[in-house]
């Protein structure tokens, strides 16, 4: 069975990395007609054509800088970051973004205005486990990796391997435990792989 991978900005993938957040927000990609998480566990694929430092809030701009600067798409991509989805919101109202403005890369306005974009459409809301792969496998990027989507097929063969947490079990659970305090007056979390997803309003 092919691995798949989650194409999701530079920053961000570092800032996962780092174990400085745990969540993503997302709603996909103009070329696709809603975001899903139909994938339990998969790889991280750092993009940078799209993102701005003026879409990331300040705090994060000097440490992740070089990501920042970065436009140009790697021809030869290290898929060093491998992630477990634990958790997932359907975020569809203002207050519930809100509530975990605290928790992600990007500014409040621009996490506004996705919530926005194609409102019929929640804004998602993913907790994921993350790990550095210890011998990152190498993907040759190709014309089947681009364009605007969220998800993509691995060829045969990439496996994570051994791989090391990014942040230890306590760490997660407490930064877990935070995002769900937080979006705990709006919704539960949906647990099961982004299955079956409950409305955080």
């Amino acid at each position: 069975m092919s691995e798949f991978a989650l194409k999701e900005w530079g920053v961000t993938c570092e800032a996962l990395g780092a174990g400085d957040q745990v969540l993503i927000v997302r709603k996909g990609g103009i070329g696709e007609k809603r975001f899903e998480l139909p994938h339990p566990r998969f790889f991280l694929f750092p993009t940078y054509l799209h993102q701005r430092p003026e879409l990331v809030k300040p705090e994060f701009h000097t440490r992740y800088a070089a990501s920042l600067e970065r436009r140009d798409e790697p021809q030869r991509l290290p898929l060093a970051l491998y992630a477990e989805l634990v958790s997932s919101y359907a975020l569809t109202g203002d207050d519930a973004l809100a509530a975990v403005d605290a928790e992600h890369t990007l500014t409040h306005d621009y996490a506004a205005e996705r919530l926005k974009w194609r409102r019929k459409h929640p804004l998602w809301a993913a907790v994921l486990r993350v790990w550095r792969v210890d011998d990152p496998p190498v993907l040759d990027v190709g014309s089947e990796h681009g364009g605007c989507v969220s998800w993509i097929a691995l060829p045969e063969g990439i496996r994570p391997g051994a791989r090391t947490p990014v942040l230890s079990d306590d760490a997660f659970a407490a930064a877990e435990a935070r995002v769900a305090a937080a979006l705990a007056p709006f919704a539960e979390a949906a647990t099961d792989a982004g299955l079956a997803n409950v409305p955080a309003r």
